[in-house]
């Protein structure tokens, strides 16, 4: 195209008119396979930094979707001014008049430029990590990061495409930290029915022992009340004297079955808690983290702990609320 260039101009040199035609226009070939080999160069760095795992850091599809448009417009401009034979700052000059047009046409543009800058500096969004954003429906991995757009594949395999300013301008959850972090929260609560709270009697206390967990806890706590009821003068009444109750025990218990529980974190915040009482029951919350951030895993776990918690339970003399049910009616027909 290059040599077409130069060699076609003299020779048409007798035909003016078809000699200067056929000269812009092949300025503009030139042009065009400038504007081709640069796309080219840049679809290859993409796809380098793809494999090299650089766009998970950064959104080099937006950067080079930026450098194509940027030059597909000065392309366009150097494109009129060969053809009109003018100096091109004649018509970038007057793209100046066009701005509020240019403004509209490529809003989404750049606000989506704008926004991958701001989704880039801040890391707030990376390839492959876990976003949700229910304003959009959107629950699941990103995919692909765009100069307007991010692309995310929801769990149920659906995909959902958002614009990358609402990223910006709304709330999403990104659980990349929590991957990072290697532990996964547990938070849930086993509802206590409060009739059966009750005060431990000694026999109790003292077949509770057998428990491997729970012996260090009972022994100190059972000589600890037995000082301070020893140390009472006054009427021995069992509102005036200190008692182990049943939910207090199973507490400690699940508490030290947790810190010693292979999967959850050890080096993460892990408790036992009550809960401001409900018409269901007293809410006994296990707050703890795994130790595997996997879905599955962690799901696993979870279903392990409270599996156990439920079974457990009776041996506290405590019973689960649930609420009363068509069998439990049917059961009282038949009893009757």
């Amino acid at each position: 195209m290059m040599i077409l260039d130069v060699l076609v101009p003299p020779i048409l040199t007798h035909h003016p008119l078809i000699s200067t035609t056929a000269d812009r226009l092949l300025g503009i070939g030139v042009l065009v396979m400038f504007v081709w080999v640069l796309f080219a160069l840049l679809d290859a760095l993409s796809e380098i930094a793809h494999r090299r795992g650089v766009t998970k850091r950064l959104p080099i599809k937006s950067f080079v979707q930026l450098i194509k448009l940027f030059t597909f417009i000065v392309a366009i401009v150097l494109s009129i001014s060969i053809l009109a034979n003018e100096s091109p700052v004649i018509f970038l000059s007057g793209l100046g008049v066009a701005t509020g047009l240019v403004m509209l046409v490529f809003r989404d543009t750049i606000l989506g430029f704008v926004a991958g800058i701001q989704l880039s500096a801040n890391r707030m969004v990376n390839l492959n990590d876990w976003i949700e954003m229910e304003s959009y429906g959107a629950n699941g991995s990103v995919e692909e990061i765009s100069l307007t757009t991010v692309k995310v594949r929801n769990f149920d395999n659906t995909v959902t495409m958002l614009p990358a300013y609402a990223l910006v301008q709304g709330a999403f959850i990104n659980w990349r930290c929590m991957s990072e972090s290697g532990g996964r929260r547990i938070i849930r609560s086993v509802y206590i029915d409060v009739t059966s709270i009750r005060f431990m009697t000694e026999e109790e206390i003292e077949e509770l022992k057998k428990v491997r967990i729970l012996r260090e806890f009972l022994f100190e706590r059972d000589r600890e009340i037995k000082d301070f009821n020893e140390s009472f003068d006054d009427v021995p009444h069992a509102a005036n004297l200190r008692h182990m109750t049943n939910i207090g025990i199973f507490r400690a218990y699940l508490s030290t079955y947790l810190r010693s529980h292979k999967d959850i974190h050890s080096y993460m915040l892990s408790m036992v808690r009550q809960l401001q009482p409900t018409p269901e029951g007293l809410p006994l919350q296990i707050y703890a983290f795994t130790n595997d951030t996997d879905w599955v895993f962690y799901e696993g776990v979870q279903a392990d702990i409270f599996d156990h918690v439920y079974a457990i339970m009776p041996y506290f003399g405590l019973r689960p609320f649930q609420a009363f049910g068509g069998n439990d009616a049917k059961n009282i027909g038949i009893t009757k």
